[in-house]
């Protein structure tokens, strides 16, 4: 317990509904419409019932139905297809072919809840109460800021809102881009300082600033489509210089670590938001993916729809027979129980086909497309529901840093072949059979993607002939497209990809993005 009213987040973050409720038998609670403004020593349960909405909000915008972790659907890894006889497609096709329009339900979810966070920390920032508690205030302005960043990067023009008060009749206009960033920084750098050493998770720390202070530079010149000034690439190396100076995290040793049920012993997690299905559930990536009678090959029993599928091209990337991540990600072929016994599916195998004929052209069959299974899932569990979320660890800590350093040619003693040393560094965990293959070197990650980018779309039916309609666009010619292929191996599934895509600045590798897939 933290002086006055910070509370530890991790039990925050599980809900205010468990601490509210009390007991199965005593429904009452208190509702807290304002705070005393004389000193008081708030319990364990006031300051979390207080501060849950700040949290809270965020655990929605990342894992609500429609949330931010859905976002990778406009990229070039995996697709949510029309899955003949079943259903899904939709708005998450509109996603995939970037055709977008008002009614899709990410765009004011994700607005919403972003908000929602916001106003809480307003709220709670205009109390003298709260005031009386440096490190709740630092706190309250971090989460604020790490709301602003996040709908910064999604919508660029934004309301900008920092008090709780306001008269009758107003309503919140548009900050110019350039208002909202200059708050977003100054905020950051204010508290930087403020927020403690602890890594704990849900809580922001010193080390969680200075992650998001890196990621605002280096997205600036993208989201300001500025490419003249890189001053702001050494800025972002000297945030992350401060991370990596501190010796407080590190790789952990295995990849699957960073995505247990629990990640709170990794010794990568910077930032990590709690989830626990009972109080705090959110992580449905194994109900998203697996088919039905699927859930037999690792005994989950929560729902399953099959609407997710790898993108072959994407597949076609790895280096399987080295690369350890391609299994610790992806399962395909005939599927067993955790018996052995093949799984039977109206008297056929259930079996993940690697080609996926369409999204939409005519769709993909129910058992078409390598799953996901990134994120740990255990016998009996409702899928990933339990699954922690990494939302900030250290490899991207070393590969952002890497990424300055190309982009800079060099920075404050240290050159490319640094930055190389540093991708070859988050690879070796990957490639411990062949140790040889993890080396990156500097030609490698400033020349093209191996990434076929193109059409490749099969319209013919089940039962016809295969009628494949392919173009190719390529990929070599998309700028630090090697780099950007490690970035996606290693971030698959962790609201990194469109943010990658972004970063590039490159037409080339967003034409890459709009074409890529069975689009």
């Amino acid at each position: 317990m933290k002086p006055k009213l910070y509370k530890s987040l991790l039990y925050s973050m599980v809900g205010a509904g468990m601490l509210s409720l009390g007991s199965c038998t005593d429904l009452s609670e208190t509702i807290y419409n304002q705070i005393a403004s004389e000193k008081y020593e708030f319990t364990e349960k006031d300051a979390a019932s207080m501060f849950a909405p700040v949290y809270s909000s965020l655990r929605n915008f990342y894992w609500a139905w429609y949330g931010y972790a859905d976002l990778d659907i406009c990229t070039d890894m995996w697709v949510i297809p029309l899955r003949i006889g079943v259903g899904w497609g939709d708005l998450y096709i509109n996603l995939h072919e970037h055709t977008f329009h008002s009614e899709i339900g990410h765009f004011s979810g994700l607005w919403s809840n972003a908000y929602s966070g916001i106003n809480a920390c307003n709220k709670l920032l205009a109390d003298e109460a709260v005031q009386e508690s440096e490190e709740s205030v630092a706190q309250l302005r971090a989460y604020r800021a790490l709301y602003y960043y996040l709908l910064f990067d999604l919508f660029r023009n934004i309301p900008l809102d920092t008090t709780y008060d306001h008269p009758d009749g107003w309503l919140p206009e548009q900050a110019e881009p350039q208002e909202v960033w200059d708050f977003i920084i100054s905020e950051l750098d204010d508290i930087k300082d403020k927020c403690g050493d602890e890594v704990e998770m849900g809580q922001i720390n010193n080390y969680t600033v200075h992650m998001i202070l890196a990621k605002m530079y280096l997205n600036h010149n993208a989201w300001f489509d500025d490419h003249s000034d890189d001053s702001y690439y050494r800025k972002c190396v000297d945030e992350l210089n401060v991370i990596i100076e501190s010796n407080k995290f590190s790789l952990a040793p295995n990849y699957a670590d960073n995505f247990k049920e629990d990640i709170s012993s990794s010794p990568e997690i910077i930032f990590g938001i709690p989830f626990e299905y009972l109080y705090a559930s959110g992580n449905y990536f194994a109900n998203l993916w697996m088919n039905e009678a699927g859930r037999a090959t690792f005994g989950f029993t929560g729902w399953a729809t099959g609407g997710g599928a790898a993108l072959p091209q994407f597949l076609d990337t790895y280096d399987k027979n080295n690369d350890t991540r391609y299994t610790d990600c992806w399962i395909g072929g005939v599927q067993q129980d955790q018996s052995g016994n093949t799984i039977y599916v109206d008297g056929q195998p259930l079996n993940y086909t690697y080609e996926i004929r369409s999204t939409d052209n005519p769709g993909c069959y129910p058992m078409e497309g390598y799953r996901l299974v990134k994120y740990e899932i255990k016998d009996g569990d409702w899928g990933t529901s339990y699954d922690d979320v990494p939302f900030f660890r250290y490899a991207d800590v070393l590969m952002m840093k890497a990424e300055c350093l190309l982009r800079l040619g060099g920075y404050n003693g240290e050159t490319e072949q640094d930055a190389a040393s540093l991708v070859t560094q988050v690879r070796q965990r990957a490639f411990k059979g062949n140790p040889d293959k993890a080396t990156r070197t500097v030609t490698q990650l400033k020349g093209g993607s191996v990434y076929s980018y193109g059409h490749r779309e099969n319209i013919a039916q089940q039962d016809e002939a295969d009628n494949w309609v392919t173009t190719t666009e390529g990929g070599s010619d998309i700028e630090l497209g090697g780099l950007l292929d490690d970035l996606g191996w290693e971030f698959l599934a962790e609201h990194h990809r469109r943010q990658d895509f972004g970063v590039s600045g490159n037409s080339n590798a967003v034409q890459g993005l709009h074409q890529g897939g069975a689009v």
